[in-house]
């Protein structure tokens, strides 16, 4: 029940878990490449080591989120928060390629400072069973609000811890090891936060014969065909994302412009604040238009403007566009989040937001190979990911509308009575 006193504990500790963990991937995603290229990397092993990253996230959130209610989500958000600690502890200690490799394939990084692994996908659940319906497109702009702040305020302090480092007697890489040591730390702050969560945030699993592993229908049931849909159109999307990493675009100002650490972590961090407000204002949005539209008419002229990037002759028109582009960049994500929990049943949850994520992390692993050596061309002066994704994300918008507009919603899903599913116009 939402107002059980266990429920508010759990939504205020759901809240602290994604503080701290956007909080983590901001402070890294800043001095991610940076690292990795004081390492000895080059731009093609780097686009790899970040698409096997994005890869590995994503085999990881298969096994986790498409089991998290038969199996537990507390336990299974424990085990994506250990698997983070492992990755920044290795990604920490070596420089040898396969290691590293092997951190980024197993472990939970994010290198666009942006939400990777399983834990959305659970926590997403877990709110939406202890939020009345009506609340949860509201709930769910307040919870994006406060990651993207958590990352704005993350990449603040991991690029001016950075470079106050630097100043102050230490070599690069070491500043940046120190940036990573405290990643795993904040991993290790989510295993204690979700051990805190209780019984109120777990589904009973269906009667069923079949052991509690074994899922080969993915947690789905009456809502496949429509969570697949969605699944291969986000994973379009979130392939064209994966041209513009926040970590890529760090070393692109970096090397473009000449931007240093602590002027990049100033720059996401207004970024990911405009982010973060953009989220919030989305509410109002889909009380007046509907959630679907919502969704499409406010995304497509931010990929507009992250194609212009490149395009800017100076820095501060290049951060004034980026800026302007995350000003509006997330009025889609609490109305997305909204609509996929109204669009299946409470018990497909969970696997609902794990197979959509999953199909993030694919296509979004696919792209960072191709991006590394795009931002090392001197075409549009490295500039060509901008151009790339924004294009692909605009197609992303049209068949989302095209696929999604005649489908019903249950009437108590939208923010009005008025259905964004169900308006064709």
């Amino acid at each position: 029940m939402a107002g059980a006193p266990s429920a508010r504990t759990d939504v205020v500790l759901l809240f602290a878990t994604r503080i701290l963990r956007l909080f983590a991937y901001g402070f890294l995603s800043v001095v991610l490449v940076l690292h990795l290229s004081a390492a000895g990397l080059d731009e093609k092993r780097v686009g790899l080591l970040l698409t096997l990253t994005l890869a590995g996230d994503a085999a990881v959130s298969l096994w986790i989120t498409t089991g998290a209610d038969r199996i537990g989500r507390r336990r299974m958000l424990v085990a994506g928060a250990l698997l983070m600690v492992l990755a920044g502890v290795l990604f920490a200690l070596t420089r040898d390629f396969w290691l590293l490799l092997l951190a980024a394939t197993v472990g939970v990084i994010s290198p666009s400072g942006n939400e990777v692994g399983p834990f959305l996908p659970i926590e997403q659940a877990a709110l939406a069973q202890e939020i009345p319906a009506s609340r949860r497109t509201g709930t769910f702009a307040w919870y994006n609000l406060a990651g993207s702040f958590a990352t704005a305020v993350g990449a603040l302090a991991g690029g001016g811890l950075s470079q106050l480092l630097q100043a102050r007697g230490w070599d690069a890489p070491s500043s940046y090891r120190a940036i990573i040591a405290g990643y795993a730390l904040a991993g290790a702050g989510l295993v204690v936060l979700f051990l805190r969560l209780s019984p109120a945030i777990e589904v009973p699993a269906p009667p069923s014969g079949r052991p509690a592993w074994f899922h080969a229908d993915l947690g789905l049931g009456p809502s496949r065909a429509n969570v697949l849909k969605m699944a291969g159109l986000m994973g379009v999307d979130a392939f064209a994302g994966g041209f513009v990493v926040q970590a890529f675009v760090a070393w692109w100002f970096h090397v473009r412009f000449g931007a240093e650490p602590a002027l990049l972590g100033s720059i996401f961090f207004g970024a990911n604040i405009l982010a973060g407000v953009s989220a919030l204002s989305a509410t109002a949005i889909a009380r007046r238009i509907g959630l679907l539209q919502t969704m499409v008419v406010t995304h497509v002229p931010s990929n507009l403007l992250l194609a212009l990037v490149p395009f800017m002759p100076s820095l501060p028109l290049a951060v004034a566009v980026l800026l302007a582009r995350f000003s509006i960049s997330q009025m889609d994500v609490p109305t997305r989040q909204a609509y996929m929990m109204a669009l299946v049943t409470p018990a497909e949850r969970s696997a609902s937001a794990g197979v959509t994520g999953i199909a993030r992390s694919i296509g979004a692993s696919l792209a960072p190979i191709a991006a590394g050596p795009l931002f090392a061309s001197s075409l549009l002066g490295g500039g060509v990911p901008f151009v790339l994704s924004g294009a692909i994300k605009i197609v992303y918008d049209l068949a989302v509308w095209r696929t999604f507009r005649r489908v019903r919603l249950p009437a108590d899903t939208e923010p009005r009575k008025r259905s964004a599913a169900t308006s064709s116009t």
